[in-house]
């Protein structure tokens, strides 16, 4: 009989979407009951058709606490709106070109420094970098370079507070070749390096598609995980009963693992961004 009354995985999110839009348009965050436990930002990259201002307005009406992945000039901005920025951009830093190619240390530590600098003068937790394409390379040897690389920047990202967080990205879809497209790799590349100010911003998104077992995952490596990202799977959208993953368990994982980063939403809407952007905090709201 228990079973009858049993919510269903698909269910309990069509609930949580429902619960979220009703208790926004009763009247704002403060009276949807905002647990807070899990610090939400929102990634910048996915809400271009909203300007920095509308979207600085709605993420504080919500409850989110940060946008991010910004340059210093819209991080200076979301700052004054009364918002972080959860993760910073490092000028020279891209994905493809990165820490793997001991030619590419010296700028990519350069940004890292300036990264790290603002970041810590602002009050900023992260910055971001990446592995690089393997183009050939073993991954041993990219393992090696990153490892070298990152100790150029870990001591002084130690003296400045601020953590460094190398991505976890998919390379059978969005990410062709590249290299750290494993918690394991990545792991290992943050023990080589030692520093309590390097670790990885774990994408759900992207690891559920080269791994899957996210919880497990999350249980095993939790003392290198920086930030976490989310999104839909398949399609990188909503958060919702549309995909496969269920967000409210991963989330009450985090925080059972006593995880204080952030969990920047990164899907891209497929409808409004604002009401998209409304459930998915409801959601992950644990």
């Amino acid at each position: 009989m228990a079973t009858k009354v049993r919510l269903g995985r698909r269910s309990a999110l069509k609930a949580l979407g429902a619960g979220a839009a009703g208790a926004f348009l009763a009247g704002g965050a403060a009276e949807a009951q905002v647990h807070g436990r899990i610090k939400q930002s929102i990634s910048r990259w996915c809400y271009g058709k909203l300007s920095l201002e509308k979207l600085c307005a709605e993420a504080k009406r919500i409850g989110y606490r940060s946008i991010e992945l910004l340059g210093p000039g819209e991080a200076l901005a979301v700052k004054k709106a009364g918002l972080t920025c959860a993760m910073l951009n490092c000028e020279g830093v891209s994905i493809p070109d990165g820490l793997n190619r001991r030619e590419n240390h010296a700028r990519i530590a350069e940004g890292l420094r300036k990264a790290i600098d603002f970041a810590a003068e602002q009050g900023f937790p992260n910055v971001i970098t990446f592995s690089g394409n393997r183009k050939g390379m073993s991954d041993d040897e990219g393992a090696r370079n990153c490892i070298e690389g990152l100790k150029l920047v870990a001591g002084h990202a130690e003296a400045k507070g601020v953590t460094i967080c190398m991505e976890l990205l998919n390379s059978k879809l969005d990410h062709q070749d590249y290299m750290c497209d494993r918690t394991e790799w990545g792991v290992e590349v943050c023990k080589g390096v030692g520093s309590p100010r390097v670790k990885l911003l774990y994408d759900i998104y992207h690891m559920q598609i080269m791994e899957g077992d996210i919880i497990a995952t999350l249980r095993k490596h939790k003392q290198y995980i920086g930030h976490v990202h989310t999104a839909g799977v398949p399609g990188r959208n909503e958060i919702d009963d549309t995909q496969e993953l269920f967000y409210p368990a991963i989330m009450r994982e985090l925080v059972k693992l006593g995880y204080d980063g952030y969990v920047g939403q990164e899907f891209v809407p497929k409808r409004d961004p604002v009401s998209s952007l409304e459930q998915a905090f409801k959601i992950c709201d644990v």
